[in-house]
């Protein structure tokens, strides 16, 4: 299974969790609600790839927003298997 079909999947299982507050308050800052964020998980294709992280590779997805604006999404899979949202951001 390629990997952003992985994520997406732990994604609609609800087998995920996020860095908590600063996913939230970086979905704030940018004015993005959870339904932006699953269209970009949804819909997105993995741009980049972080490989020299001790603590897994993580994934920037980018896709649209429900208004349009280009959206990034980082993310990893952690060694519990747990899909991690750790950081969002408009580009």
């Amino acid at each position: 299974m390629k990997v952003i079909e992985r994520i997406r999947k732990k994604f609609f299982d609800r087998d995920y969790e996020f860095t908590i507050p600063h996913f939230f308050e970086e979905m704030a800052d940018d004015n993005l609600d959870l339904a932006d964020i699953e269209r970009v998980i949804k819909t997105g294709k993995i741009r980049r790839k972080f490989t020299r992280d001790l603590r897994g590779t993580r994934y920037e997805i980018v896709g649209d927003s429900y208004d349009k604006r280009k959206v990034a999404i980082v993310c990893r899979i952690k060694i519990t298997g747990k899909l991690l949202f750790i950081t969002t951001y408009v580009i």
